[in-house]
């Protein structure tokens, strides 16, 4: 009879695995200096968006925020013909 286990599968699975391991470990060592990396995309995302805020989602970087204000979600109310 024949044996029911596949070891060349396992292996492979177990190559991958590792080689995922050590790809977030070379990710981990270049990205060693700034711990917060997610941190600080998230802090000027945040200050951004405020500053358009403030500027009534006016000037052409901020159109990006436009088609999700101006609802009953968001809270956020802006006259569209100053769009234009």
């Amino acid at each position: 009879m024949k044996e029911p286990h596949n070891y060349a599968q396992v292996g492979y699975s177990m190559i991958l695995v590792s080689a995922s391991l050590a790809v977030v470990g070379l990710l981990a060592l270049f990205m060693a200096d700034d711990v917060l990396f997610a941190d600080n995309i998230q802090r000027d995302a945040t200050a951004h968006f405020n500053e358009c805020k403030l500027n009534d989602f006016v000037p052409d970087d901020c159109v990006k925020y436009r088609d999700r204000i101006n609802n009953e979600i968001s809270g956020i109310y802006v006259d569209p013909v100053k769009w234009e």
